[in-house]
């Protein structure tokens, strides 16, 4: 399908890429995976062809056909609704549709055989693009990314960027290429939308690359995971849990291959460095040192566990009530966010809270720390300090500072030591904590900015999606760091991985009141989906028999049970087929049971009876649904007539 042989490719002098190669097979599902700046967005480019790699190739079927989710779709905007924008997936379709109403206009004043015909062929094209389900198929899918079945019809440019960008995903979709290319879809989607897209990627029939770093969107979605790393693609056949285990394995081969080298090399060294002057022993150090210049060096394996070596502490302790919102009322004109819902935060809680965007969980994070009005009370508790994390507080870094300069300027009295020890555990070593902000990528502000919320001496911390933008490492040292956090803080995340390993309570919102769970991510899972299951038995069980009433006839309706007659007619023509070679079977079956050797062996003629049996069945069955086909053939006849 697509196959990189010896790609090399460089930014300025800094090397991306250096004979690296990858093959993408039909219904591969890969995740591509690696540290920011390795290059996995650039491959991407590489491939739909916005870059040209430097030597090496990228060859692709002629039948290979792309889509690419960017982040460069963000800025897309238009003043129309978010369906059509959707739908101009199916342009062919929609341009056979203006054509089909152009020639039933006609029909009006001008019924002939020439244009009957055309309309068949108009028709018939028409279904094969699945144009009679295009409109309900897009609106499956924005409303599986969590849009109401109301916003379907708003302006694309009323959304956020996020929202666009959901949009311009379901575009995609809906082309369904023979290769997806998706660079961090579950940026801009909430928890339900993300599992909703791994059960649609999940079925996806054709090949998938995805750029995450969402440990289970990779495991849930991919059957191979691609690193880079070293300037090479990397092969690991399995899922991202698998990878992890693989990549374990491998580093402990190399480790042992290397450290059996160096002991190699240290020996050859000796014996040079003790025998090269002594002229009985000198030819033979002259070829230890030939040997050394030739042998291929095992690279030493490079730690990629980064941990956090600095203590996350606070000189004040708040009392055992951090805060309390007693009948707490909020609504945004006639959009009701809470009623009259009560809420407790104990000292030491470790709290997550999740569901769908739209809710109301950042409104409530803004009304614990006070920034937004309500109806009722809201009570801080003794001697609590809040800081709150959230993506706009990016805005606030001075872009002029250095790394070090800010968070020296964040009143937090810690010495230069302290400060460049936090840094370093973000993964900024060295002279990079002297970097201006205004160069730093989106993922290097996002950990500037959370080292600067943890560092100012707050017991009670706010996150809001702090691990956007962070690459799995980063996002490993953030549970680390509230891991050791001896305060309380309120999450909120879609990231899974992350929040099975920080919260030991979930809250959520339901019937405008918050809700706890008082356990783990996985456990509250595991209660919901049983919750869920329940809740459909019992609705399917108290559900009346409603009568569907009759729908008024559209103007398109003769176009409509055409089609369908069609339809019908080919599945009569299909079953009459499979009606004659079961009868064939069936009087073959019988010539074989009147075998004398069949008829006199009691076990030949028991599993011949049986086979018999089964035809017979399964004749019965399609002379049924014959007969059932031709009924409907009659009555949409019928109504043709009408």
């Amino acid at each position: 399908m697509i196959s990189i042989n010896n790609l090399n490719f460089h930014f300025g002098s800094r090397i991306m890429y250096e004979d690296a190669s990858l093959h993408i097979k039909p219904k591969d599902k890969i995740g591509l995976i690696g540290l920011n700046g390795t290059g996995k967005s650039t491959l991407l480019r590489l491939i739909v062809g916005e870059y040209t790699p430097d030597s090496g190739s990228i060859q692709m079927s002629k039948e290979t056909t792309i889509g690419f989710l960017n982040q460069d779709l963000l800025s897309y905007q238009t003043h129309e609704s978010i369906l059509s924008v959707a739908m101009q997936a199916f342009g062919e379709a929609i341009h056979l549709q203006e054509q089909i109403d152009k020639v039933l206009v006609e029909f009006e004043n001008n019924f002939h055989d020439d244009l009957v015909d055309k309309l068949a062929g108009l028709q018939e094209r028409f279904e094969a693009l699945g144009g009679y389900t295009m409109q309900a198929e897009a609106e499956a899918i924005l409303e599986g990314l969590g849009f109401t079945t109301e916003e379907l019809q708003k302006p694309l440019a009323l959304f956020s960027g996020g929202w666009r960008m959901r949009v311009m995903l379901a575009k995609i979709l809906l082309q369904k290429p023979s290769l997806l290319l998706l660079d961090e879809p579950t940026n801009h989607l909430d928890l339900p939308s993300i599992k909703w897209l791994e059960s649609y990627l999940e079925r996806y029939e054709g090949s998938v690359v995805i750029v995450s770093h969402d440990r289970e969107f990779l495991d849930k979605t991919t059957n191979m995971i691609v690193e880079v790393y070293g300037g090479k693609l990397n092969v690991y056949a399995g899922n991202y849990s698998f990878y992890l285990e693989e990549k374990a394995l491998r580093n402990e081969i190399q480790k042992g291959a290397y450290e059996n080298q160096q002991a190699q090399i240290r020996q050859a060294e000796r014996f040079i460095e003790r025998f090269k002057a002594k002229a009985t022993k000198a030819k033979q150090a002259q070829s230890r040192q030939k040997m050394l210049d030739r042998m291929d060096r095992i690279d030493e394996v490079a730690s990629e566990a980064a941990r956090v070596n600095f203590s996350f502490k606070f000189n004040t302790h708040p009392g055992r009530h951090i805060l309390r919102l007693e009948h707490m009322s909020k609504a945004y004109g006639d959009k009701v966010i809470f009623r009259d819902t009560n809420v407790h935060i104990e000292r030491g809680d470790k709290i997550a809270l999740i569901g769908a965007n739209g809710k109301g969980k950042s409104t409530l994070l803004r009304i614990i720390a006070g920034t937004e009005p309500i109806n009722g009370k809201r009570e801080l508790g003794h001697n609590v300090i809040l800081s709150f994390y959230a993506q706009h507080q990016l805005e606030s870094l001075n872009v002029e500072n250095d790394m070090l300069t800010e968070l020296q300027q964040a009143g937090s009295k810690k010495t230069e030591m302290e400060l460049r020890s936090l840094l370093g555990s973000f993964l900024f070593t060295g002279d990079e904590v002297f970097k201006k902000i205004k160069v730093l990528s989106g993922g290097e502000k996002s950990r500037v900015a959370l080292a600067k919320t943890l560092i100012s001496e707050a017991n009670f911390l706010m996150l809001d999606e702090p691990t956007n933008h962070l690459d799995m490492q980063s996002v490993n040292i953030l549970i680390q760091a509230l891991e050791q956090y001896e305060g309380t803080f309120v999450v909120i995340s879609h990231d899974r991985y992350f929040v099975e390993n920080v919260a030991t309570k979930i809250w959520y919102i339901e019937d405008f009141q918050l809700k706890e769970y008082p356990g783990t991510y996985h456990e509250y899972e595991a209660w919901q989906e049983k919750r869920d299951k329940e809740v459909k038995a019992h609705a399917a069980a108290e559900a009346p028999i409603v009568k569907q009433e009759k729908q008024p006839r559209e103007k398109s309706e003769f176009t409509q049970l055409s089609n369908q007659l069609k339809q019908v007619n080919r599945q009569v023509s299909e079953v009459e087929q499979e009606v004659a070679k079961l009868e064939e079977q069936l009087a073959a079956q019988e010539r074989h049971m009147a075998d004398p050797t069949v008829f006199s062996d009691v076990d030949k003629l028991q599993q011949a009876t049986q086979t018999f049996e089964e035809i017979k069945a399964n004749l019965d069955m399609k002379q049924e649904q014959w007969e059932e086909l031709m009924l409907q053939a009659e009555d949409l006849e019928s109504k043709l007539a009408d």
